[in-house]
């Protein structure tokens, strides 16, 4: 093992292109330095960007390589236990994309497989690394809002002219909420440390086995939760904590610098507002970075599988709840 992280890709995804790649490759403690992919017209695309990656033509291959000393999957959604359990068994540390699981119970194989080998794994949930999360966790538990009364959420984008989007094809583990409704859970339940006691109100809009548009109400146990998931909708995106004597509102919750600037509102009594922003700061290689050192030598890291487990339980609840309205109604 080298005193830095020898990533491969398992995959040639478009956001792997895109941004992961990127990171993989500028995060302090590690590079990129492997692909595997059966597609030469994609495996052209990533080497014009990564000039002397390798490439493997098959995802075995990849696993094989000793050179390489963790995985980053970003494979359809349905795939990414099986293929996170086999780097595991292989030797490999392993970043899996969001969603990790399609169920609470699927994160258990590879919480074990984790325990046995003392390799890192994780759910490549990045937001947890950005600054300005930990800004607004630190503001709520220094009481700047006073007592929590309710959070409101909202993620939507459009992609009703993308017939062929991964995220329509159920087969694939496809739908908003899996795609999106990860952030606006999870990231609720990293600020407060709370779990949903209870999912008091769901609508959803289907389309072709999917998700398209959700609409749900939660109490947690000290405060009501509202959160609108949609690819139906105008892209907009905002988390608002709402408490007795302030709120906080992050205005690029989810997608910093592509949505927007990232910025945390503190509103206060006599309209007085506290802003700080977070111009420069990537996620993804924050996250990067977070995952190398914590492969290499151990310690905290901010989004354990078991943080990502009580996410999925969260998403199984909202859809258990509309399965039992459905069969109510």
């Amino acid at each position: 093992m080298t005193d830095y992280i020898r990533w491969g890709i398992l995959g040639a995804a478009n956001f792997a292109l895109r941004h992961m790649g990127q990171a993989l490759h500028a995060a302090p403690h590690g590079a990129l330095e492997a692909l595997a992919t059966g597609s030469p017209e994609k495996a052209a695309a990533f080497h014009a960007r990564f000039p002397g990656l390798r490439i493997h033509d098959s995802y075995e291959a990849l696993l094989a390589d000793p050179e390489i000393d963790a995985i980053y999957i970003p494979l359809p959604n349905t795939l990414h236990v099986d293929w996170a359990l086999k780097a595991l068994d292989a030797g490999k540390h392993v970043l899996v994309e969001k969603p990790l699981a399609m169920s609470a119970g699927a994160f258990d194989a590879v919480i074990a497989k984790r325990d046995e080998t003392g390799l890192m794994a994780a759910e490549a949930y990045m937001i947890v690394h950005h600054p300005q999360w930990q800004h607004a966790k630190a503001l709520y538990e220094a009481g700047r809002i006073g007592k929590l009364i309710s959070v409101r959420a909202v993620f939507s984008y459009d992609n009703s002219d993308d017939a062929g989007n991964i995220r329509l094809n159920p087969d694939l583990g496809g739908g908003g909420i899996p795609d999106i409704g990860v952030y606006t859970y999870g990231c609720t339940r990293f600020v407060t440390g709370e779990e949903p006691e209870e999912i008091t109100y769901v609508d959803i809009d289907w389309e072709n086995g999917v998700d398209v548009y959700a609409e749900i109400c939660a109490r947690f146990p000290s405060f009501r939760y509202h959160a609108i998931n949609s690819m139906r909708m105008f892209p907009a995106q905002e988390m608002q904590f709402h408490g007795s004597e302030g709120l906080i509102k992050l205005t690029a919750p989810f997608n910093a610098r592509v949505f927007g600037e990232a910025r945390v509102e503190l509103h206060k009594d006599g309209f007085e507002t506290e802003i700080t922003r977070f111009t420069a700061d990537n996620h993804y290689e924050i996250q990067v970075e977070a995952f190398n050192t914590a492969a290499l030598h151990g310690g905290d890291y901010a989004c354990p599988l078991e943080f990502s487990k009580g996410t999925q339980a969260m998403i199984d609840a909202v859809f258990a709840a509309a399965k039992r309205e459905k069969a109510d109604g």
